[in-house]
C-alpha cells in the first residue's frame, strides 16, 4: 500500500468518494449487501413467532419503554456490519494504473523549405511561403518519435533545426522563419539539397527522407541540383519534391489604389521531377492551401514507420482493510455475545 494513504483504521474507507475510486474485481459481491438487512429482519421475525413465550401477568402502570432495551441490539448490528464487510472484502476493491509506451523504429526526416521572395505570391491563403508553414506543422504534430530537421533557402541555403524530437522547439523555428532570414536572393535548390544531406550523411535511422519545396527553379547556388540529389540518393536519402504555386497570372502585392498586383509565373516541374526520380521519392504539385495539405498527408501516410505498444498495469488491492474492519467487528459480536447484554436484556 503507497504510504501516502490513510492507515486501515481510517473512517476515509467508508466514504462515498473512495469507495467509487474503486474498481471491483468481483462487483457481483457488493450487491449481496442489500440482502444482509432481510436476512436480519426475516431472523427477528422467527424468533418473534416461534419464540417460546410465557404469559405474565402486569399491571399497566409497570409497562414502560426504555432505551436500555435497544442494547440487545447491538450484537445482531455488529454481525450485520461484519458480514457486510467481508462481501466487500470479496468484491476485491481494487486501484489500477495503466500506463502505454509507445515506441518506433523511427525516422529521420529534412523539411528544406524555400524562403525566396516568390513564395510571397498570395495565390495560396494568405502566401505561398505562411501555408507550407502551417501544413508543415500540422505534419511534424502527427509524427512520433521521428527525429525531424529543418532548412531553409533562397540564394543561400542553411540548416535552422537540426534533427530533433523536441517538435515544440521545431514549431517554434517554423513560427520564425521569415523572408528575411537570407539575403542572398534567387533559388538555390542544389545548394538546399546539399545542406540535407551534409546534416544526413551520419544518420542511423532504418529510413532518411527529405521533403523539399519550391515555387521555383534553380536560379542561385554553385551546386547543380541533379547533382545533389545523386549525391543524396548515395546516403541512402529518399527525396518528396513538391512544387508549389500556379502559373500564369498571380496576385504579388498591392498597386496603388490598393488591388491585387498581377505578375506572370511561370514554374520549371523538370528538375524537381528529376530529383523526387532519382531520390526514389515522388514528385508533388500543389495549387492551393487544400491541396498543399493533401500532398503532406499523403507523404505522412508513405512514411509511417511501425508503431510498438507495451501496456503496464500496476494494480493494488485493499480488500485487507474491509477484512480488517470485519475482524475487530467479528471480535466485538463475540465479546457482547458472551455477556449479559445480549442475553439478559432478552428475558
Amino acid at each position: 500500500m503507497d504510504k501516502d494513504l490513510n492507515p486501515w483504521y481510517h473512517l476515509e474507507w467508508f466514504m462515498p468518494s473512495t469507495l467509487n475510486a474503486f474498481t471491483w474485481e468481483n462487483r457481483y459481491f457488493l450487491y449481496l449487501i442489500f440482502a444482509v438487512p432481510l436476512i436480519f429482519i426475516f431472523r427477528w421475525l422467527w424468533r418473534y413467532k416461534f419464540n417460546q413465550k410465557l404469559p405474565v401477568a402486569v399491571t399497566q402502570k409497570d409497562l414502560h419503554a426504555s432505551p436500555l432495551t435497544w442494547i440487545r441490539l447491538i450484537p445482531e448490528v455488529l454481525l450485520m456490519i461484519t458480514l457486510s464487510l467481508l462481501l466487500i472484502a470479496l468484491a476485491r476493491p481494487q486501484k489500477s494504473n495503466e500506463k502505454t509506451e509507445q515506441w518506433t523504429e523511427g525516422i529521420d526526416i529534412m523539411l528544406a523549405m524555400d524562403i525566396s521572395q516568390s513564395m510571397q505570391i498570395e495565390d495560396f491563403t494568405p502566401n505561398r511561403l505562411e501555408a507550407a508553414k502551417r501544413v508543415a506543422q500540422s505534419f511534424i504534430e502527427g509524427r512520433i518519435q521521428d527525429r525531424i530537421g529543418l532548412v531553409v533557402f533562397s540564394g543561400d541555403a542553411f540548416s535552422l533545426a537540426p534533427l530533433t524530437t523536441d517538435y515544440d522547439l521545431l514549431k517554434s523555428y517554423l513560427k520564425d522563419i521569415s523572408f528575411e532570414m537570407i539575403e542572398s536572393k534567387g533559388t538555390a535548390i542544389g545548394s538546399a539539397m546539399a545542406v540535407v544531406t551534409n546534416r544526413m550523411s551520419e544518420s542511423e535511422a532504418k529510413s532518411k527522407v527529405c521533403i523539399l519545396l519550391s515555387d521555383g527553379e534553380n536560379t542561385a547556388g554553385n551546386i547543380d541540383p541533379i547533382t545533389a540529389a545523386e549525391l543524396a540518393a548515395s546516403y541512402g536519402i529518399k527525396i518528396y519534391t513538391i512544387v508549389v504555386g500556379k502559373e500564369g497570372m498571380v496576385p504579388f502585392g498591392k498597386d496603388f489604389f490598393g488591388r491585387p498586383s498581377m505578375y506572370e509565373n511561370t514554374i520549371d516541374e523538370t528538375t524537381l521531377r528529376k530529383m523526387a526520380e532519382i531520390g526514389g521519392g515522388e514528385f508533388f504539385r500543389a495549387t492551393d492551401n487544400k491541396a498543399l495539405a493533401q500532398v503532406f498527408a499523403r507523404i505522412d501516410q508513405y512514411e509511417k514507420a511501425e508503431i510498438k505498444e507495451t501496456r503496464f498495469k500496476d494494480t493494488t488491492d485493499y480488500y485487507f482493510i474491509y477484512l480488517q474492519w470485519a475482524l475487530v467487528c467479528l471480535l466485538a459480536w463475540l465479546l457482547l455475545k458472551s455477556t449479559f447484554i445480549n442475553n439478559v436484556l432478552q428475558d
